[in-house]
């Protein structure tokens, strides 16, 4: 065999073998990029904040109330805000929130006030409702139903694994300033320093977002829908059928919602809970310094981000419902370990647990939720969970530091555990049984079609 048919061959060996990697929207691979940034602001930012405020010598009371004030704000900030991204669309929102967000991080890295640090932190929360709120929406109606739970875990992937480099890099960064400047890594200076760096890392992924294609409005459609003739031969629909049909459809959309937020109500109070002082534990427990902290969460984050590039196996294998359920249910125990540990190690194998199931867990339930409303109400329910969220992640850390406070650490680890198990429970109850044969609620054109053709029967003349 000559030399140029050895190049030949070995060229349609690589090739035959060559990874193809999927194709998505533009949108898509924009959105990812913003929440990589994301990803690395949330976890430089649970390394320092808490842990600055702590430095200023406030008690762990009004530590738990600080970390509260975000999920406060977003609460507040969800429904309207998911209500203006179907009237005026999304992108919009997404800039507006992504240029001012970083500067309330610098306001509560230059705060040390108790009124200032609350505020600021209250009105972070009310800027970054805009990316929970729109995020999954717009991933899901960029995707098709094969691409969508790998996307959701890529998602998850670049927000919880790649983005938990940010973990390392709050660690590090109070330490080297520290260093610079003789002072103790855990003093305010370096400490506010690693908040203003979230600052940063946030704000540079904001600027491919004006690029972004436009992202039509679900509010704009229903207008056009309303507009147009809906009768079969350009007459208007009757409009006793027309409210027959919403009012249905109303009361449906009510029980949906509510079967869907309860659990996540009780689901996320318990992660709340645990997770909203969990590095403060850390430190308090087993005396870690931001540098340690900082690489055992890193490592968490990639474990549990590379985890979640499974989770389309897994799901393939037994339904998003099941997949979703059990991870909650075995994050119970995990979450127990952690908080009943004697050492560091069985401490961080407790967390490397929870961390990893919780990867599995949150673009399954994400694909699960959004799949059972139109696109009409996706934004409103993204905002509906940013509300529950919001409350799960207000209630819980308020909660964490007054049982802190005055019962120790342990009895938020037992919250935590009780409530996760509690709400995989009402997810099988309400929808385990009917999950396959399950439709999405229809949107408002589909409403009217429906009475238009109920209209055009003999039956109905």
């Amino acid at each position: 065999m000559t030399a140029g048919e050895h190049m030949r061959s070995l060229r349609s060996w690589v090739g035959s073998r060559r990874v193809t990697l999927p194709r998505y929207q533009r949108n898509v691979y924009l959105l990812l990029l913003y929440t990589l940034g994301k990803g690395f602001q949330i976890f430089i930012g649970q390394v320092t904040t808490n842990l600055y405020v702590y430095s200023l010598h406030y008690p762990k009371e009004f530590i738990g109330l600080v970390a509260a004030m975000p999920a406060v704000g977003a609460m507040l900030a969800a429904v309207p805000v998911g209500l203006m991204a179907d009237r005026l669309g999304r992108k919009p929102l997404l800039l507006i929130s992504g240029v001012l967000n970083p500067i309330a991080l610098v306001a509560i890295g230059l705060s040390t006030a108790a009124p200032s640090l609350l505020i600021a932190s209250f009105i972070n929360g009310i800027l970054a409702s805009a990316y929970w709120v729109t995020i999954l929406p717009i991933l899901t109606e960029s995707t098709d139903d094969d691409q969508r739970v790998g996307v959701l875990a890529i998602n998850s992937f670049l927000l919880l694994g790649v983005g938990a480099l940010g973990s390392l890099i709050g660690g590090l960064v109070p330490e080297l300033v520290g260093a610079l400047t003789s002072q103790p890594a855990l003093s305010p200076v370096p400490l506010r320093i690693g908040v203003i760096v979230s600052a940063a890392v946030t704000f540079l992924p904001v600027l491919p977002l004006f690029t972004l294609d436009t992202i039509s409005s679900p509010g704009r459609e229903r207008a056009k829908a309303k507009a147009a003739p809906a009768h079969m031969d350009g007459a208007p629909a009757p409009q006793a059928a027309i409210r027959a049909i919403r009012h249905t459809e109303r009361r449906a959309l009510v029980t949906l919602f509510a079967k869907l937020l309860v659990p996540d109500l009780l689901a996320t109070t318990g992660e709340g809970t645990v997770i909203g002082l969990l590095q403060l534990y850390f430190v308090l427990r087993f005396h870690l310094q931001p540098g340690s902290l900082g690489a055992l969460f890193t490592v968490a984050g990639l474990i549990g981000g590379a985890t979640a590039l499974n989770a389309p196996r897994i799901v393939r294998r037994w339904g998003k419902l099941r997949t979703a359920t059990t991870m909650q249910y075995l994050s119970a125990p995990a979450m127990l370990l952690t908080g009943f540990a004697p050492i560091l190690p069985l401490a961080v194998a407790g967390e490397f647990s929870r961390i990893v199931l919780r990867g599995l867990f949150d673009p399954t339930y994400a694909a699960f939720t959004m799949e059972q409303v139109s696109a009409r109400y996706r934004a409103t329910l993204s905002g509906c969970y940013s509300v529950t969220w919001s409350l799960g992640f207000s209630i819980g850390p308020t909660l964490a530091g007054w049982l802190y406070q005055h019962f120790g650490a342990t009895p938020t680890f037992i919250v935590g555990a009780v409530c996760l198990a509690s709400a995989a429970t009402l997810l099988r109850l309400f929808f385990g049984a009917a999950s396959k044969s399950s439709t999405p609620i229809p949107d408002e054109a589909a409403v009217i079609e429906g009475a238009a053709a109920t209209s055009a029967t003999p039956s109905a003349h």
